[in-house]
């Protein structure tokens, strides 16, 4: 007689660690973003900033991604259609994100783009594929959403606060869209039998190719320096190159409005990293709202259970 409790375990880890933990693991390079960021010289804009990685990790992406070249030449109309509304997504992400942060400022960016990601997700699988979001998707998004507003806005929430941007606040929505609309187009093309890594560097590498003039038009000084160079490296080996191919490999066995919620550990690692790298001091609102945010997570990933059948 087959073990069924041993067979649904064993299903139930493969998704976990096929993938939560790639998605989880791209969240954490993508919170290394702002501290390397910081140490780019002051010159540098900052929508070339995220775009210089972006050029290089996309054809990072496009160079290793097996199948990329025949995905591209071998399609049909539909999927090159897709791929090209993919990387007008991901082109838009870098050109509104880093901008809305110049001017909602890094707490306000962060969290509407971060925030919204996940709604727009759920709105757009509800759209495209008819499935309404579950409950749990939608308590477990609440409750990460609203701890990563806490837990970022913490520091503002116990103290004074300036306005805030209205052009900043529409530009973050914009990153949030884009970057729920690009999660969404790579898990149809992959569901539909196409490798993750062609599809990923696919898409990344024609975002790439987008945004090279706003890195010309821009001013390219900045990359002939060393923490130019050396902001614009780790931007697109880690958190472009290495953390798309893990999300793209989480998306084999996760929807995109999970992954999209998943991602919202991207702010718990950056203020991690603020604590332990530059000596920043959170407020205990923050560290409240940090937990909120796990349990949220927790809860979105936490084997459902199962009837036993008698």
């Amino acid at each position: 007689m087959p073990d069924h409790t041993s067979s649904l375990a064993t299903r139930s880890n493969h998704r976990i660690t096929g993938g939560a933990l790639p998605i989880l693991g791209a969240a954490v390079l993508w919170g290394t973003t702002g501290t390397a960021s910081s140490f780019a010289p002051d010159g540098a804009h900052p929508a070339a900033i995220g775009s210089a990685g972006l050029v290089l990790g996309g054809l990072l992406l496009f160079l290793v991604g097996r199948g990329s070249t025949s995905l591209v030449t071998g399609s049909d109309a539909r999927t090159r259609w897709t791929l090209l509304l993919g990387a007008v997504a991901v082109a838009g992400y870098p050109l509104s994100f880093y901008p809305a942060v110049a001017n909602a400022g890094v707490a306000v960016g962060t969290v509407i783009t971060l925030g919204s990601a996940p709604v727009f997700s759920g709105l757009l699988a509800w759209c495209v594929d008819r499935s309404r979001p579950t409950a749990r998707w939608v308590a477990a998004t609440v409750a990460a959403v609203v701890g990563c507003a806490v837990l970022v806005l913490g520091p503002e929430l116990t103290g004074a606060t300036g306005s805030t941007s209205a052009l900043g606040v529409f530009l973050a929505l914009v990153a949030g869209f884009s970057y729920a609309l690009y999660a969404i187009i790579a898990e149809k093309l992959i569901r539909r039998g196409h490798t993750s890594g062609a599809v990923m560097g696919t898409m990344f590498a024609g975002g790439g190719v987008l945004v090279l003039p706003v890195v010309l038009a821009t001013g390219t000084a900045w990359l002939a320096t060393v923490n130019g160079a050396l902001v614009a490296l780790h931007l697109a080996l880690f958190t472009v190159f290495l953390a798309y191919w893990l999300f793209g490999h989480g998306l084999r066995h996760t929807s995109a409005s999970t992954a999209t919620t998943l991602s919202l550990a991207e702010p718990a690692v950056a203020a991690m990293l603020g604590v332990a790298l530059v000596g920043e001091r959170l407020p205990l609102v923050s560290w409240a709202g940090l937990v909120v945010l796990a349990l949220g997570l927790a809860v979105l990933k936490a084997p459902a259970r199962r009837r036993r059948h008698v």
